[in-house]
């Protein structure tokens, strides 16, 4: 999975499959992009299909991906990248390209309607992706989904924190990193070498 390789949290429920694709990205220090190759974006899907499904108790269909559809799924990637970034408050993203896609309303053995995917190949995966996004816009889950403020990294995570207050995917990395970037500038504006002082040596 996706998600797993870059450490974090997974996001609950359906809004896993969008918080998969996003980490579909290679990790900041090692792996691949795993939509350049079509075997390993296969790979990918088929296992991310299987865990949404078993999630949101929908059936998921086979989608089989060809070179030409890898151009499509980054696209799409892309546009939930800047999607998350409009909704939070680090930068702007730019004009939003209108999302086309189609979805059915259902009733259920309960009385209750749900919103279903429809399309085929990656208009379906693109259907399911809306609706997993307003669906969590819906439960109050979407502000915690987030890209991690290194710019470098940009992991998706799922912010667990009491006041929604998290910007890194991991403090020990992303968080130490950007600190001792900004205490370096520091010391450098203030004419500094910038270098981090040695402890005392305790006798």
């Amino acid at each position: 999975m996706a998600s797993a390789r870059h450490g974090v949290r997974e996001a609950p429920a359906g809004l896993a499959l969008l918080q998969e694709l996003l980490n579909t990205r290679a990790p900041m220090t090692y792996g691949v992009d795993l939509l350049l190759d079509a075997d390993d974006a296969q790979r990918w899907l088929t296992e991310a299909l299987a865990t949404w499904s078993r999630a949101s108790g929908l059936p998921a269909p086979t989608l089989l991906i060809s070179s030409s559809d890898l151009r499509s799924l980054r696209r799409l990637r892309s546009t939930f990248e800047n999607v998350i970034l409009a909704g939070g408050s680090r930068e702007p993203a730019g004009a939003l390209p209108p999302a086309d896609v189609p979805v059915s309303l259902v009733p259920d053995a309960d009385g209750w309607v749900r919103i279903v995917p429809t399309g085929r190949g990656v208009r379906w995966l693109a259907s399911a992706l809306w609706a997993e996004a307003l669906l969590a816009q819906q439960a109050g889950l979407w502000p915690r989904l987030k890209l991690c403020n290194n710019a470098e990294c940009r992991a998706a995570f799922f912010d667990t924190s009491r006041n929604n207050s998290g910007v890194w995917h991991d403090v020990s990395t992303c968080g130490n990193t950007a600190n001792l970037r900004a205490f370096r500038e520091r010391r450098r504006l203030m004419g500094g070498s910038g270098a981090i002082p040695p402890r005392p040596t305790v006798r």
